[in-house]
């Protein structure tokens, strides 16, 4: 019914006004009694057998939604219904910025992937915890955080030390992510001696805290293997507890959608084989030292599969979301059972 029916009167609208739209028919419909256990009875697989235990944390499942997605942290409760196992809001900034001009959201319909230079427009950080704080307690929620654009580069771990202190009592766990192309001069975010003075501040304050939250580092899916390598040496040296594995990508390689030279960061079906690669690499040769939550193309249960046999612990998915509709997160549950 989704792609049949749903879809096409979705795809026929500016993707970014449609995503707003859609946020507010999925709280009204939750809004109405019946709705939400309409839902979950729908899209929920409830077993046992799927939980998985990471962290110090209990994934009621391995599916979980992708930063991104839920920016603002506005839609979380209800996007529970839907049978995910854990939702990752943000990115997160500590002040409220637009982000980079319109138009900067585009399917590539004929890829099955989406490019955005979005530029981590968001409502800033006491937005996000005056949301956070109605939060029912339905699944694992992650906190996604990143500096704002106009930031300078001797303050860019401020920006994460202040989201990180701010949202430690409402999240369950944290992503510093240093691998967005939309945002201005992330160079340095790239630099392992920098990363190292990043990662070692936030344990520093993580540590003040009578409960340690687990930080996770996101990467980018472009990255050759000495820079891989940098990483597992990174982990290691930093101890951080783990990786998501991947960001979007800057390649376009092989694509055939008109839209296919914007800017931007393209994720879905493109860079499934990718970002699979780079979590097989990353559990290889660092034999599987660390967890590792695989996103990048997952628009099938096969999909998801091949990132968990590749090294993954648990997976994420967005674009696949978009495309293949709520159904998603039930065939990967189920699949996994199988």
């Amino acid at each position: 019914m989704y792609k049949l029916l749903v879809r096409p009167i979705l795809f026929s609208f500016d993707p970014e006004k449609i995503h707003y739209f859609t946020f507010s028919v999925i709280k009204l419909l939750c809004k109405i009694p019946g709705f939400s256990l309409l839902f979950r009875s729908l899209y929920s697989v409830n077993d046992k057998r799927l939980e998985r235990n990471l962290f110090g944390l209990t994934f009621k499942n391995p599916v979980g939604l992708a930063a991104g997605f839920d920016k603002n942290a506005v839609l979380y409760n209800e996007l529970a219904n839907f049978g995910f196992g854990f939702i990752e809001i943000g990115t997160v900034t500590p002040k409220a910025q637009v982000g980079n001009p319109k138009k900067r959201l585009f399917r590539l319909k004929e890829d099955q992937g989406i490019i955005n230079r979005m530029g981590f427009n968001n409502e800033g950080l006491e937005a996000a915890i005056q949301q956070l704080k109605k939060n029912k307690g339905k699944l694992i929620i992650g906190g996604n955080i990143g500096k704002n654009t106009a930031t300078k580069p001797e303050d860019y771990t401020d920006d994460y030390n202040t989201c990180f202190k701010a949202l430690h009592p409402y999240v369950d766990y944290f992503v510093l992510n240093v691998s967005c192309p939309n945002v201005g001069s992330h160079a340095k975010l790239t630099d392992k001696d920098y990363l190292i003075e990043l990662i070692t501040s936030v344990q520093s304050i993580n540590n003040t805290f009578s409960k340690q939250k687990p930080i996770l580092l996101k990467i980018a899916p472009d990255l050759n293997t000495i820079q891989l390598d940098e990483i597992i040496e990174l982990v290691d040296q930093t101890k951080i507890d783990g990786v998501i594995a991947s960001n979007t990508s800057v390649s376009r390689d092989n694509l055939k959608s008109d839209n296919k030279s914007e800017m931007g960061g393209l994720s879905g079906k493109p860079i499934t084989d990718k970002s699979t690669e780079v979590i097989s690499y990353l559990s290889e040769k660092s034999n599987k030292a660390f967890p590792i939550i695989g996103v990048g193309g997952i628009h099938t249960s096969q999909d998801a599969l091949d990132k968990i046999n590749a090294g993954a612990d648990l997976v994420q998915i967005y674009t696949g979301f978009i495309y293949e509709g709520p159904k998603l997160i039930k065939r990967i549950n189920k699949g996994l059972l199988n």
